[in-house]
C-alpha cells in the first residue's frame, strides 16, 4: 500500500509537471492574451496615443531600442496603455514590440499594447507613373501584410488590434490612395487568417482612415465595396482634424460679428469650443453613416490632434490656429469627451518627429508631439510635469521639463486670435481669383 501511494504521487507529480508545461507551450500561443480589444477601447483607463521614436530628419535613422524604452516609460508614466504605429516596413514596429516584451520580463505588471497598423498604397503609388491604379495593389502591399501577420503571431500578448491602411482611402491623398475594395481585400484575409485559428480569435482588425472615407462625408465614398468594408472590420477607427479644417474648411473657426465684443481670451475659448464641436459632428457622421446601412459596431478615433507650430496655413500668417494654448485647450476637451462617451482617441501624436516634413522645420507636421524633441512637455500636459510623474525618467539624457520654462505670460504672447469671419471669406476670395 506504501508503494502504490509512492507510485501515484509521483504520476502526480508528473501529471503536474506535464500540466505545467502545456500551460508554458500555451503562453507562447495565442490563448497567452489575457485582455481583449472589446474590453481595452473604450475604456479610459486604456489612455491611446499616436507613436513614432523618430528623433532625426529621416526614417533611415531608425531610433534604437533602448530610445524605445525611454519613451515607453514616458508614456506609461503618462498613462498611456495603447500604441498606434503606422506601417512594419522600417524596424520601430518590431522593436517597439520588443522593448516592450524586455521590459515585460522586468517588470510582468508594465502595461503597454499595440494596434499595429499595415501600409497600403495603389498600384505606381510614389513612382514617376502617370497614373495611379487606384483598384489595384502596389507590390508592397502583400509583403506588408504578411509581415504584420507574422508579427502579431509573435506577439500576441501586444499586438491586440491591426488596422490596414492609414488615410489609405481618402481622396486627397492623391500619391497613393486606393478604392476600398483593396482595403477590403486585406481586411477579409486576415479575417479569414482568425477563422482559421493562424491569428488570435480575439485579434481586432480595422482600417484607420479620415471620417469621410467612413461615409461621413460627400456622396463620393458612399459604395458598395465600403458598406462590405464596415460589416468586415471589427470596429471603425476613424479621423477628425479641425485644426487643418481651420484652413480647408474653415466656417467654424471665424470670429462670428456677435463675438466682436469679447475679449481675446474668450475669442480664442469659444474658437476652440466650436472645433471640439466639429470633431464630433465628424464623428457623428460617420456613425450615422454605419447606422444606415443597418450596422451597429463600435466607432472610435484613430487620430485626431492639433499642431504647435506653424509657417504654413495654419501659423500666424494663415488661420492663426497653431499655438501651445489652443493644443492644451483642444487635448483636454477631446480627453474629456472621449472619456465620457467611453471612445479611445489616439492622440496625434507622443513625441515631435522631425522626419515628416524635412525640409521645413516649422512645417506643422513636425509639431504634433505633446513633448518635443529637447524633452520638453508642452502646455498640454505641464501639469503631469507638476505632478512629478516624470522624475527619474530622461530622453536621450535629458530630464522632462516644460516648454517657456513654465511661464504661462510667456506662452500666452506668442497666441493669436483668430481671424474674424469677413476676413476669412475675404482671403477665400482672394484665393479663388488666383486659381
Amino acid at each position: 500500500m506504501k508503494m502504490e501511494r509512492i507510485t501515484a504521487t509521483l504520476v502526480l507529480i508528473l501529471m503536474v509537471i506535464l500540466m505545467a508545461s502545456c500551460s508554458n507551450q500555451r503562453n507562447d500561443d495565442f490563448s497567452s492574451i489575457n485582455i481583449t480589444p472589446e474590453e481595452i477601447l473604450g475604456d479610459p483607463y486604456y489612455q491611446a496615443i499616436s507613436f513614432g521614436a523618430y528623433r532625426e530628419t529621416t526614417r533611415e535613422i531608425q531610433p534604437t531600442i533602448p530610445q524605445i524604452k525611454e519613451d515607453l516609460m514616458i508614456l506609461h508614466a503618462m498613462g498611456i496603455r495603447l500604441l498606434r504605429t503606422y506601417n512594419v516596413h522600417y524596424d520601430e514596429a518590431e522593436n517597439l514590440l520588443k522593448a516592450i516584451r524586455e521590459i515585460r520580463e522586468d517588470d510582468p505588471d508594465f502595461e503597454m499594447y499595440v494596434m499595429l497598423g499595415l501600409w497600403i498604397d495603389a498600384k505606381h503609388a510614389w513612382t514617376d507613373e502617370p497614373e495611379r491604379i487606384r483598384d489595384q495593389d502596389s507590390p508592397r502591399n502583400e509583403v506588408e501584410v504578411a509581415r504584420g501577420v507574422e508579427l502579431a503571431q509573435q506577439y500576441p500578448d501586444i499586438v491586440k488590434i491591426i488596422a490596414v491602411g492609414n488615410e489609405a482611402m481618402v481622396h486627397w491623398a492623391q500619391e497613393y490612395w486606393v478604392e476600398p475594395s483593396i482595403i477590403l481585400n486585406w481586411v477579409n484575409h486576415l479575417q479569414d487568417l482568425k477563422a482559421a485559428g493562424e491569428l488570435p480569435e480575439t485579434l481586432w482588425i480595422t482600417s484607420s482612415d479620415d471620417f469621410s472615407s467612413w461615409g461621413g462625408g460627400g456622396e463620393e465614398y458612399h459604395k458598395p465595396e465600403l458598406d462590405e468594408l464596415i460589416r468586415a472590420v471589427d470596429f471603425i477607427s476613424m479621423h477628425t482634424y479641425p485644426m487643418h479644417n481651420t484652413h480647408y474648411n474653415p466656417d467654424f473657426w471665424g470670429v462670428p460679428e456677435e463675438e466682436y465684443h469679447l475679449s481675446d481670451m474668450e475669442k480664442i475659448h469659444s474658437a476652440m469650443d466650436r472645433s471640439l464641436e466639429f470633431a464630433v459632428n465628424q464623428y457623428n457622421a460617420v456613425v450615422e453613416y454605419m447606422r444606415s446601412i443597418g450596422e451597429d459596431k463600435p466607432v472610435h478615433i484613430g487620430e485626431t490632434g492639433w499642431a504647435t507650430v506653424s509657417d504654413e496655413y495654419y501659423g500666424p500668417d494663415g488661420a492663426k490656429a497653431t499655438d501651445e494654448y489652443k493644443s492644451g485647450l483642444y487635448y483636454q476637451m477631446i480627453r474629456e469627451w472621449s472619456d465620457e462617451n467611453n471612445i479611445t482617441v489616439f492622440y496625434f501624436e507622443a513625441f515631435d518627429e522631425p522626419w515628416k516634413d524635412a525640409q521645413n522645420p516649422l512645417g506643422s507636421e513636425n509639431h504634433f508631439g505633446l513633448i518635443n524633441l529637447q524633452a520638453q512637455a508642452k502646455y498640454p500636459i505641464w501639469d503631469l510635469v507638476d505632478q512629478g510623474i516624470f522624475e527619474g525618467l530622461t530622453r536621450d539624457g535629458n530630464p522632462i521639463t516644460k516648454t517657456y520654462d513654465g511661464d504661462l505670460e510667456a506662452l500666452l504672447e506668442d497666441v493669436l486670435v483668430p481671424p474674424t469671419d469677413a476676413e476669412i471669406q475675404k482671403r477665400i476670395q482672394s484665393e479663388e481669383q488666383e486659381n
